[in-house]
């Protein structure tokens, strides 16, 4: 069929006047000397002269078809274009997509045709990033059920915003019909997807009933993509498909999104047309096993989404067999959309083959060159609003660029900033900085291992917090006998405890949860430091302590200081803290853990901080200290 344009009005439905102005006028002769600056205000745009057009056209043409297999004229179709959408937002472009082409569709099939009997939409989007714009479209609105399977990578992997984890699930009356499947990493491949349809979507696709399923389809998921990172085959796609025909009556529509390697994205259509036009299908892919982080998200995902669909509530198979994290994550999918492919049809040809089962790590070296790095348009995105600025020690933000080092979490959390705020000898700066750096000071007994980043503080800051502050356990590895400081996690206003307050990455605020909860150790085989292979406060946590105030760290209940605590913002950061959880205050009331005066050693720590940190003389400090120390909870 031949492309239409969307008339205004209809993008109007999800779109700002302005933001469709912009896109209207971008390919004009009097953008022509300011083009490239206006898309450097945005996130990963590129606009020419064809720009105005193709988005109308792509818009117009997933309308269309939309249409005509909702009014039973088409049983299904594929609206073959580009810029692709998902990632526009009401009021800006984003990520490539111009106009948010599924979304526009959605709204006209529920508001401008009901004569067409569609009340209830199935958005699925497989694309291998987050589709965040149509994700806050339909946010609050019970009528379209959201599905987005994709990497997160615990909020580095664009679009880097925290709104694609698993917890964020609908507001209102929306609440529990939009659903994140995030993956941890790369290299996801069939089994990981045919598990994530199985235990979560095609149950709630059941219950919830569509009349009609559109179908974000990128396939920079696909084998051999150079920004997705992950490894569905063509058969792979065409068996999801396969699993959604069975709803909705088999109306679906397929509206291409993101794919970077032609190859791949031929071959995968290709396997799915075929499934759309009745072909005979048998699945013949490599059948691997899932990720035992893939079973994770799942798990983590029905939990939150339980009390919406009862189906979830079921145990999953607890028999299935799972595969480790991979080793390593391709260096070039650490972003995704933002990047420039600058030749894509030189990609070997048997990258996207149905048989192929890994990429060759030369190929992936070979090819890493081919990516660029546009540095006019560095940019991040606040995780808490719309607003792109340049990067800096601002507001917590996820560097959307980066090429130059094997992506690891590590890489992504060393861009993002928070207060941590110490209440314990930490208060006295060079007894921190042993965290930060290694080594120790007068009155420890065992050194600091420091953390991967030792860069210095970005600044140290004095403040008081309405919690109560307390001295427990009876002795220490590094402090010998006597108590340490805790925070009871309950807010008192009676109470006032000081806190001396750091701005460090969030990679370093974990590498010192890590140290103070014991969790890195010496190999003494090799000489090497052995630290969690993963962060236990990401993005997403941040989100969630955030909300919620406190946050207990499930993967290490018990250690001493595993409850964070949100504190409050400065300059637009969270100030976190880390004590003990509520549990234990509890047994520390109950005369379970023992309650105790700190040692000579570490009460001078504490004054030193508090002195040096020119809050309390030494007299003042020391009261302070005693006077915790004796009161009972």
């Amino acid at each position: 069929m031949k492309a239409k344009e969307a008339k205004e009005k209809y993008i109007a439905s999800v779109h700002t006047p302005n933001h469709i102005k912009l896109i209207r006028d971008i390919s004009s002769k009097e953008y022509d000397y300011r083009r490239n600056k206006t898309a450097r205000k945005f996130n990963s745009i590129y606009f020419n002269e064809g720009s105005s057009e193709s988005a109308f056209l792509a818009a117009g043409s997933v309308i269309e078809v939309a249409e005509k297999v909702a009014a039973g004229e088409l049983s299904s179709a594929i609206a073959l274009v580009r810029p692709p959408g998902h990632h526009a937002e009401h009021n800006e472009p984003m990520g490539f997509c111009l106009f948010n082409n599924v979304a526009i569709a959605a709204n006209y099939l529920l508001n401008e045709r009901p004569d067409l009997g569609i009340n209830k939409i199935l958005i699925v989007d497989w694309d291998v990033h987050h589709g965040n714009g149509t994700q806050k479209m339909f946010y609050s609105d019970p009528r379209v059920l959201f599905f987005s399977v994709h990497r997160f990578d615990y909020g580095s992997f664009y679009p880097c915003e925290g709104d694609a984890s698993h917890c964020f699930i609908g507001e209102g009356a929306g609440e529990g019909y939009n659903i994140n499947v995030p993956w941890e990493h790369g290299k996801c491949s069939d089994a990981d997807y045919v598990a994530a349809w199985d235990h979560v979507l095609l149950p709630i696709a059941e219950a919830f009933d569509p009349d009609i399923i559109l179908l974000s389809a990128g396939f920079d998921a696909a084998m051999g993509d150079p920004l997705g990172g992950c490894c569905i085959t063509p058969d792979g796609y065409a068996l999801l498909l396969t699993k959604l025909l069975g709803f909705a009556k088999g109306r679906i529509v397929m509206a291409l999104e993101g794919g970077y390697n032609l190859k791949s994205i031929a071959n995968s259509l290709c396997a799915c047309t075929k499934v759309l036009l009745g072909d005979n299908f048998t699945y013949n892919s490599p059948r691997m096993q899932p990720f035992e982080s893939t079973w994770r998200v799942i798990q983590m995902v029905r939990d939150e989404l339980k009390a919406y669909w009862p189906v979830l509530s079921s145990k999953l198979p607890d028999n299935v067999p799972l595969r480790s994290a991979p080793s390593y994550i391709e260096p070039y999918a650490s972003s995704g959309s933002e990047s420039d492919v600058e030749d894509v049809s030189e990609l070997p040809d048997a990258i996207s083959s149905v048989n192929v089962t890994q990429v060759v790590d030369d190929v992936l070296s070979k090819h890493i060159t081919m990516l660029k790095l546009d540095e006019d348009n560095l940019a991040t995105k606040n995780t808490s609003s719309d607003s792109v600025q340049a990067q800096d020690d601002g507001p917590v933000v996820a560097s959307t660029r980066i090429y130059d080092l094997p992506f690891t979490w590590r890489s992504a959390l060393s861009k993002v900033y928070v207060w941590y705020a110490s209440f314990g000898s930490n208060m006295w700066k060079p007894r921190f900085l042993c965290y930060i750096e290694g080594g120790k000071v007068d009155g420890m007994s065992i050194s600091c291992f420091g953390s991967h980043d030792t860069s210095p503080p970005r600044g140290t800051m004095w403040k008081t917090v309405p919690h109560r502050l307390f001295f427990g356990r009876s002795s220490t590895p590094c402090w010998g006998t006597g108590g340490v400081a805790f925070l009871n996690p309950e807010i008192n206003y009676n109470d006032e405890s000081y806190v001396c307050m750091y701005k460090i990455t969030l990679e370093q605020f974990n590498d010192v949860l890590f140290q103070e909860n014991r969790l890195v150790k010496d190999n003494s085989e090799d000489g090497k430091l052995e630290s969690p292979s993963s962060p236990l406060i990401g993005l997403s946590e941040i989100e969630s302590v955030s909300s919620n105030k406190a946050l207990h760290l499930e993967p290490i209940k018990d250690s001493w200081y595993s409850n964070v605590l949100h504190l409050g913002e400065e300059d637009g950061l969270p100030i976190l803290t880390m004590t003990c959880p509520s549990t234990a205050v509890a047994q520390h009331k109950s005369g379970e853990l023992p309650l105790a005066p700190p040692s000579e050693t570490y009460s001078a720590t504490l004054i030193k901080g508090l002195v040096e940190g020119k809050q309390l003389d030494a007299n003042e400090a020391a009261n302070y200290i005693s006077s915790a120390a004796a009161r009972s909870l």
